[in-house]
């Protein structure tokens, strides 16, 4: 793919041309950028709106960040690691790692840093994406949004919070020249993140009240240090290390089994969650209110040796009525009980179903992508959607896990848009857009293969359902059956545009 790089005045502004335009610089962005590298594709940008590659990995810093993936599966197949200091790894480890990717494969210098992209426009006459970022303007031929679901935080509608005179803090946004010693903390939201803070300031809070509106299921967390002459093993015969990456993506694939197509096939991990539970819980009160109602799966399983020990602590407590206001050094939960906060902490999650960047970026006909989801996110293949050429998406509408890696899903998404690429050069296509139709047929095989499943049927409500009750994030079945949709492009569920062909959106040919 081929275009000038040179800067263009237009309107006294300076727009730079480039091939492709990737948004996002986390594990998508930089698995992306990698791909391109590597086949000699050097007209991409990669616009990232922090000053550091990483996303969520270097977002969220607050005490005890870790992956609940083990660091063999969790990290991508072409650059494994054999230095993993530990079975799971901590966010420094994380980070750390995606900056090294960054620099051995020569990525860095096609990332512009400090470049928050505040709209992304389609020019259906110039056949082009118009994209506007805090670092100045960018014409695109192909525009990849790899901004990722858990990018940006969600905080809470809670009435009075504006007026809170100590410190408020999003998990994902920790503001670390904050001294919690010996304060009064207030965490609200009990899960991923939450299962990690709590833990991690219990013992240096003077008291830490935990606000729970549904418990989780919590499992043991199977970590250890790697030892150095693993290590060194991993290193001079790294097919061991693939060989354990093979088994543990195998061992984590059996979950689908119980959650997507047998329940009763999940009855040993609820077991083992209740064993864990009663295990560390004592009181009879408090490991009732911490026991789940609704199928294990319903909601994303959570790891944790020291979750439970921490909220069982003396100076914990968890409360379960909910919040009915936030005063300015209280919160008064609607059982009428006011108590004291120096601190509160939004344990609330992410904007997953109502993707902000889809707010931002306007296809043909001037229509967001916001306003064509606004009934639930649709797609083909979780990459494309109709009416937004040219358009490629990463971590986009079902390709979430509840159960193993990311970077699985990631790396097979990108193999999929790295085909769409290489097709539109191969044909000489100016665009390349996917089919109504095609969109459609998507969306019913995901909620043909939802149906039943723990996420629909398990009896809970949870982040991976969309407020109209529908699965528009997590994939429904085996991932490598996922990898194998999109191994590569479904050429005849596109229309396409050659070069040199008139503009308009009527003359397209299969």
């Amino acid at each position: 793919m081929t275009s000038t790089l040179e800067s263009t005045p237009e309107a006294d502004r300076t727009v730079r041309e480039v091939g492709i335009a990737i948004i996002g610089s986390g594990f998508a962005g930089l698995g992306m950028a990698v791909t391109l590298t590597q086949r000699g594709e050097s007209d991409f940008v990669v616009l990232e709106r922090a000053g550091d590659v990483g996303g969520t990995w270097r977002d969220n810093t607050y005490p005890g960040a870790a992956c609940d993936v083990q660091s063999n599966l969790y990290s991508f197949s072409f650059a494994p690691n054999p230095d993993w200091p530990r079975s799971y790894s901590e966010q420094p480890e994380i980070q750390a790692y995606l900056r090294g990717i960054a620099d051995r494969f020569d990525v860095r210098r096609h990332c512009v840093f400090d470049a928050d992209v505040t709209s992304a426009r389609w020019d259906d006459d110039a056949r082009r994406w118009l994209v506007t970022t805090t670092a100045g303007e960018f014409r695109a031929r192909v525009l990849v949004s790899a901004a990722g679901a858990l990018a940006d935080p969600t905080y809470p509608d809670i009435r009075g919070l504006d007026s809170f005179a100590g410190t408020v803090m999003h998990s994902a946004r920790w503001d670390h020249e904050h001294d919690l010693g010996g304060e009064r903390v207030a965490v609200i939201g009990t899960g991923a993140s939450a299962i990690q803070v709590v833990p991690a300031i219990q013992p240096v809070v003077d008291s830490v009240t935990v606000y729970q509106r549904t418990p989780a299921w919590v499992v043991p967390r199977t970590d250890h240090p790697v030892k150095p002459a693993m290590r060194r093993l991993y290193r001079f015969v790294p097919g061991l290390q693939r060989a354990v990456r093979a088994m543990l993506y195998l061992f984590r694939e059996f979950l689908v089994i119980g959650m997507a197509k047998n329940r009763r096939f999940l009855k040993p991990v609820g077991k083992l969650a209740r064993a864990h539970l009663h295990r560390q819980v004592r009181d009879p009160k408090l490991r009732k209110a911490l026991t789940p109602d609704y199928t294990i799966g319903c909601k994303r399983i959570l790891i944790s040796n020291d979750y439970f020990p921490a909220v069982a602590a003396p100076n914990a407590e968890l409360v379960t009525a909910g919040i009915a206001e936030v005063r300015p050094h209280s919160i008064v939960a609607t059982d009428g009980v006011e108590r004291p906060t120096d601190t509160i902490v939004l344990a609330t999650g992410f904007h997953v179903t109502d993707l902000p960047i889809a707010e931002k970026i306007c296809g043909r006909d001037g229509r967001t992508l916001a306003g064509v989801w606004s009934e639930g996110m649709v797609s083909n293949r979780s990459a494309t959607v109709a009416g937004f050429p040219n358009l490629f998406l990463l971590v986009g509408p079902n390709v979430g896990v509840g159960h193993t890696s990311m970077v699985y899903m990631i790396e097979s998404q990108v193999a999929y848009v790295d085909d769409a690429l290489r097709t539109m050069d191969a044909e000489g296509l100016a665009v390349l857009e996917t089919t109504t139709e095609a969109q459609d047929a998507y969306r019913a095989l995901i909620a043909e293969k939802s149906k039943g499943t723990v996420w629909l049927a398990g009896g809970c409500a949870s982040w991976y359902l969309d407020k109209h009750g529908h699965n528009t994030t997590l994939w429904p079945d085996f991932t490598f059956r996922f990898r194998k949709l999109t191994k590569k492009l479904d050429r005849e569920n596109y229309v396409g545009v050659p070069a040199g062909a008139p503009s308009e959106h009527s003359e397209v040919a299969a």
